[in-house]
């Protein structure tokens, strides 16, 4: 089946609408569906906790999807003049730790991120493994302080401000050091039809926070999937966001994971017909002759572009807020978007005396994590590693900030050395030569070469090798 000649990169022609992908995460039952509720305009038929289960035990089981629209505001009509509207979808995301996974595989859709913190009890478990998400997702977020309504009237602006100061120390240690905090009532007293207050200045440092850059259109077509369902008479339905690339009416698209190729038969953005869509869209797209019951999640491509592996080499990063081992040949949960498998992992790293000083490390690690970022538009590049050029010793186990603790023969050797060069170091001075100046010079350069030896960070040039199990 031959693909249709897919139209130029520009917005789409039936809606001229610019889409951005907001992530709403936090600690559950922090407030992110009441503050996406009072958000939206337009909810999709997986929004706002529809699921049965959802409804039942009362929190968010899966992703959400709802979205609401501004006229295009004037300091991006210059960069984004093409289009007359821009589009806010906000993807609702679990809370509960046992969801992380659904967690992750919304992450790869975004293009900036609502950190949803309840005032009143601060950051949680789970509100710093949402940040640890934000920080591979984008570099855009925002933080909503919300439940302020909870709080003593009597005080509140104060204790909003405490509450500001402490997790302005916490965000200065990660990439996100000065972002935006405002402090909001989603659901005043949790009554249902309640006026929120504060979510017009969320919206308004959404607007902030839209990149001036417009989107590359370019690349083979990339859809990730996270819904579907038949319609009798149409087809099966793929409801996801494009993540690369364009689609097109009547295009050959493939599942990679079934290696089927079907045409599109139709497409819509939030129940509007539309003939095409570029990255960055979300989309229902019908396919026609495909069985629902084979897809649930996962990626649709343009054909023979997504290929199948069973072994990896990925640059790694240990999360420094994990303090326990990452040990070689332990077993992994390994993710990319909707889909988890099991791995073993290998790490490799620089020999000792190649890595960074100690003092470099926690910079290095926040610049490692831009380049990483999914979202990142800056030109940033992930963590390289040269596998002619250099040597990659194994490693038992993945170093992070803490560094790699020095062999005992590296460090006797080291002591040995020490012990020596202040040995001449005394001589010199005895006898007139050098000075001061000299000898300190010369202490100072060794301090230095121990601590590039016994600071070595795990961030650089580590790799892992992956080998499903």
């Amino acid at each position: 089946m031959s693909s249709a000649r897919v139209p130029a990169a520009g917005p789409t022609p039936a809606s001229g609408i610019l889409n951005i992908n907001v992530g709403v995460l936090g600690h559950v039952d922090s407030g992110k569906t009441s503050l996406v509720a009072a958000l939206s305009t337009t909810l999709s038929t997986a929004a706002l906790d529809k699921n049965p289960q959802s409804k039942e035990r009362g929190i968010t089981l899966d992703l959400g999807f709802s979205s609401f629209t501004v006229p295009m505001p004037e300091h991006l009509l210059a960069t984004h003049g093409a289009y007359s509207q821009l589009q806010f979808t906000l993807v609702d995301c679990p809370g509960h730790a046992s969801l992380i996974r659904t967690i992750i595989g919304g992450v790869q859709i975004i293009d900036m991120v609502i950190l949803v913190v309840d005032v009143n009890k601060g950051l949680q478990t789970q509100t710093a493994e949402c940040l640890v998400v934000a920080e591979i997702a984008t570099s855009r977020m925002l933080v909503v302080l919300n439940k302020v309504d909870m709080l003593p009237e009597e005080g509140r602006a104060k204790a909003i401000k405490k509450a500001i100061r402490r997790l302005a120390t916490t965000f200065d240690m990660t990439k996100f050091a000065g972002l935006p905090m405002v402090p909001v009532a989603a659901k005043p007293g949790a009554r249902d039809g309640a006026p929120s207050t504060g979510v017009d200045d969320v919206r308004a440092h959404l607007l902030a926070l839209v990149p001036s850059v417009p989107r590359s259109a370019t690349g083979p077509f990339l859809f990730a999937v996270d819904h579907c369902f038949p319609i009798k008479g149409q087809g099966t339905v793929l409801t996801g966001t494009v993540l690369q690339g364009m689609v097109a009416v009547n295009q050959s698209v493939e599942l990679p994971a079934l290696r089927l190729s079907r045409a599109v038969r139709s497409m819509q953005m939030f129940r509007r017909p539309t003939q095409r869509a570029a990255a960055g869209d979300r989309v229902g797209i019908c396919l026609t002759q495909l069985d629902a019951a084979l897809v649930e999640r996962g990626l649709l491509a343009a054909p023979g572009t997504v290929p199948t592996f069973s072994m990896a080499v990925a640059a790694v990063e240990k999360i420094r807020f994990y303090s326990g081992k990452v040990c070689s040949k332990a077993r992994f949960h390994i993710s990319v978007g909707h889909a988890t498998v099991m791995a073993q992992l290998h790490f490799f790293g620089l020999p000792e005396g190649q890595g960074v000083p100690q003092e470099q490390a926690m910079q290095q690690m926040v610049d490692s994590m831009e380049g990483m970022s999914l979202g990142s538009s800056g030109g940033a590049s992930p963590l390289s590693f040269d596998l002619g050029g250099r040597e990659y010793l194994h490693q038992d186990e993945l170093y992070g900030l803490e560094g790699r603790p020095l062999a005992p023969s590296t460090a006797t050797l080291l002591q040995l050395t020490e012990t020596s060069q202040e040995a001449a170091s005394g001589e010199r001075k005895g006898d007139g030569e050098g000075g001061d100046t000299g000898g300190g010079q010369e202490g100072e350069g060794l301090s230095g070469q121990r601590t590039r030896r016994g600071g070595i960070s795990g961030s650089s040039g580590c790799c892992c090798a992956l080998r499903p199990r």
